[in-house]
């Protein structure tokens, strides 16, 4: 039986590898050969990835499970459908820092509750997913002066992709904040950025990467699947406005929403267990009413459904 691989080890050298030469196909020849060049990439890469393309299968089933008139069947044809999107999701992040993105064709919906924050020079805390493209949410800031974004992340697991967006453009990484482990250290940085009227996020869709992570569990896409706790842990420190964050691809360009999730967030002790399970399901519905509209961008190639082991990642691979 196949061991359950957390999300972290799963390296993506080989990958980005292939994603660095299809880049360089996209600037010299346009969108339909790198299509055409993709294929093959995507194809070695699932034959290579056995863990990567179980994970998918088991997410289109999942999604047939609630959703069948999606027609996208889970088999490798459909899983192979699914890496195609993920690898498009990866030439647009290349685009977005390369500054090749066209701007203009992306819609923002609910932005104003962001901008009615700034206002008021007041921060808060965004819980994003892994819906779409998330590199939308750190561009924004362009758009709008004064509008300070610091993404929590795990490198590690993708140091290779963030490389190769550090040489297309350095400013890439000025706003990422590695968190392998939330120290009270980490949580006084963050409050001093929320205190100056800046906005941290972090994703509510992957568990952390330590061993016997907090998690609640929720009902997604007909199953129950654990979620991690932190973001409602850290937003009940920071005591600020808490906010959704979802993306996707449209044929014309795409789109950000921003939602309300709550004003603040108490977490008396006697009822700990029961809120954080109320703002996990509260986040998962939502989360699976986005992805049931582009259920083909939702990028966790692991098995969501289960609790994964925390894996050392291959480097030789």
């Amino acid at each position: 039986m196949m061991r359950k691989q957390h999300w972290a080890a799963i390296n993506e050298f080989t990958f980005v590898t292939g994603m660095r030469i299809l880049f360089w196909i996209y600037r010299l020849c346009g969108r339909i050969p790198f299509k055409l060049a993709m294929f093959p990439v995507v194809l070695c890469y699932l034959i290579a990835k056995p863990a990567a393309r179980a994970a998918s299968y088991r997410y289109l089933q999942q999604l047939n499970t609630v959703a069948p008139d999606h027609k996208i069947k889970a088999n490798f044809s459909g899983v192979l459908r699914h890496f195609m999107v993920f690898a498009e999701s990866l030439l647009d992040k290349m685009l977005l820092w390369g500054g090749l993105f066209k701007f203009d064709t992306v819609k923002y919906f609910g932005q104003q509750l962001i901008l009615a924050q700034m206002a008021q020079q007041r921060g808060g805390l965004i819980i994003c997913t892994h819906l779409g493209n998330l590199e939308l949410c750190r561009t924004i800031a362009k758009f709008y002066p004064g509008l300070k974004i610091t993404a929590l992340v795990h490198t590690k697991h993708a140091q290779a992709f963030n490389q190769l967006l550090a040489q297309l453009n350095p400013e890439s990484t000025l706003n990422l904040m590695q968190v392998t482990e939330m120290t009270p250290v980490t949580a006084m940085r963050l409050l001093e950025k929320i205190e100056q009227g800046e906005f941290v996020v972090i994703a509510g869709d992957r568990i952390p990467v330590t061993p016997n992570p907090r998690v609640a569990y929720a009902s997604f896409l007909g199953q129950s699947a654990p979620f991690p706790v932190g973001p409602y842990i850290l937003a009940s420190l920071l005591q600020c406005p808490v906010y959704l964050m979802f993306s996707q691809r449209t044929r014309t360009g795409a789109e950000l929403y921003f939602e309300p999730f709550r004003e603040a967030i108490q977490l008396p002790r006697k009822q700990r267990d029961q809120m954080l399970t109320q703002l996990v399901a509260d986040y998962a519905a939502r989360l699976e009413h986005y992805c049931l509209q582009a259920p083909l961008q939702w990028f966790n190639f692991y098995d969501f459904w289960q609790l994964p082991a925390l894996d050392v990642p291959d480097e030789n691979h």
